[in-house]
C-alpha cells in the first residue's frame, strides 16, 4: 500500500488527489495535468481502497498515464462506430433485434482502456426528459427492437427514481422484452446497489445485469454483497472483461478472475478484445496470445467459467468470436479436433461433414 496516508473517503478526481493519496509522484503531476485536460479521472473510495500500488492490476486500469497521450495509427476516438450508427441522441443501433439506449456518460470511475473515453465524464451529463423522450420514443418506433441494452456511462449512477422511470417506459413497450444493463457500479463503487435501486429494476420482462469486472480481486466482499442484491430480485448477474496487458494477462489471472466470478454465482459472458481507443496501446494484448491464454484454461476451469473471447470490429460492423479453434479440417471436410492438451484425434463422419463454403461470384 502506498505510504502516504489516504484522505478521508471520497471519489478521488484530481491530479492533486492523486499526489496525496500516493498513487502519483509529485514530479509526474505536469504530464498528468495534461492528461486530465484530455480525460477524467475518478476512483471512489471502496476501488481506491484495492489499490496496492499505482501499477498493480486494479491501480493500472484507473490511474492516469502520461502514455494516454500517445496514439498509434489504428487507434480511434469512436472505435466501435457509435457515433455512425446513433440515430437520435441516446441511442446506438447496430443489431436488428437490439439497441442501446444510453441515458448518461458518466461512471463512477474512468477505465484508462475504455473504449468511450472521449465521450464520458463528468461534463457528460444526463440526458434531459426531452431528450430521454425522443430517445423512447424511437424505441416506440421500432417494433423490431426486442431487447434495450442499458449503457453509457454507467445506468446504476441515475436515481432510483430515474430509472424505474425508463425501466416502467420500456416494459410498456410490447415489443420490448429482454432488458439488460451493463454497469460497473457494483465493483466500483457497490454502495451505490441499494435496496431502492434493485427495487427500480424490478419489471415484467426479462432484466439481465451485466458486470464489469477485470480482476479477482474487484469482487470484494462489499462487491459480492452488492451482487446478492440485485440476485435476491431473481435478476441474473453476467459478466463481461475485458483483456487488459498488465491485468488479467497471464493464466493465472485469467484463472482466478473466472473462478472468483462463479464463486459469485457470476458467469461470465465476454471476454473482450481491447477496443482500439485513443492511447490505449500499453493495455493491448495480441489476439493470437489471447487465444492461447484461454487454450491454456480448457480443461482447467468448468465450462461455467468460459467466456466468449470476442471482437468487436472496429467501425461498427459487430462482435465476432475469436476463440481458440479445436477442429483441423482438410478439403472442406473435418478430419480431426486436437483436444485441451493440444493432441490430434481422428473424428470419421462420412461425407456429411462436407463443410457448405459458398461459392466465389464469377
Amino acid at each position: 500500500m502506498p505510504d502516504t496516508p489516504r484522505p478521508a473517503a471520497r471519489t478521488l478526481r484530481t491530479v492533486g488527489d492523486l499526489v496525496d493519496a500516493g498513487l502519483a509522484p509529485e514530479g509526474a503531476r505536469s504530464a498528468l495535468e495534461e492528461v486530465a485536460r484530455h480525460y477524467a479521472t475518478a476512483i471512489p473510495p471502496a476501488f481506491a481502497e484495492l489499490i496496492e500500488h499505482p501499477d498493480d492490476p486494479i491501480g493500472r486500469q484507473v490511474i492516469p498515464d502520461p502514455a494516454e497521450l500517445v496514439v498509434t495509427a489504428e487507434e480511434r476516438s469512436d472505435p466501435i462506430g457509435d457515433d455512425a450508427l446513433s440515430p437520435v441522441p441516446g441511442i446506438v443501433h447496430r443489431y436488428a433485434d437490439r439497441a442501446l439506449l444510453k441515458p448518461l456518460l458518466v461512471c463512477p470511475l474512468y477505465c484508462r482502456f475504455c473504449f468511450r473515453r472521449e465521450h464520458v465524464g463528468p461534463d457528460g451529463g444526463v440526458l434531459d426528459e426531452a431528450a430521454l423522450e425522443r430517445a423512447l420514443d424511437w424505441l416506440r418506433d421500432h417494433p423490431a427492437i426486442g431487447e434495450v441494452i442499458l449503457t453509457g456511462g454507467d445506468p446504476m449512477m441515475l436515481s432510483p427514481r430515474r430509472m424505474s422511470r425508463i425501466i416502467r417506459a420500456l416494459e410498456a413497450m410490447p415489443h420490448v422484452h429482454t432488458i439488460r444493463i451493463h454497469t460497473r457500479v457494483p465493483v466500483a463503487d457497490p454502495a451505490r446497489i441499494t435496496e431502492e435501486m434493485v427495487a427500480a429494476l424490478d419489471t415484467i420482462c426479462s432484466m439481465w445485469v451485466v458486470a464489469h469486472v477485470n480482476h479477482a480481486r474487484e469482487l470484494t466482499p462489499q462487491a459480492r454483497d452488492a451482487i446478492r442484491r440485485i440476485q435476491a430480485r431473481a435478476i441474473p448477474v453476467i459478466a463481461q472483461s475485458v483483456l487488459l496487458r498488465g491485468v488479467n494477462d497471464t493464466p493465472e489471472t485469467l484463472e482466478a478472475l473466472l473462478r472468483a466470478l462463479v464463486s459469485a454465482r457470476v458467469r461470465p459472458y465476454y471476454l473482450h478484445q481491447l477496443d482500439p481507443a485513443p492511447g490505449t496501446s500499453r493495455f493491448r494484448v495480441p489476439i493470437a496470445q489471447g487465444q492461447r491464454l484461454l487454450a491454456a484454461l480448457r480443461g482447467r476451469v468448468t465450462g461455467l467459467a468460459w467466456p466468449t473471447y470476442v471482437l468487436d470490429i472496429p467501425g461498427g460492423h459487430g462482435k465476432v468470436p475469436i476463440g481458440p479453434a479445436y477442429l483441423e479440417t482438410m478439403e472442406n471436410t473435418v478430419v480431426g479436433v486436437r483436444d485441451p492438451r493440444g493432441r490430434s484425434h481422428r473424428v470419421e463422419e462420412g461425407d456429411s461433414a462436407k463443410l457448405a463454403l459458398p461459392r466465389r461470384g464469377r
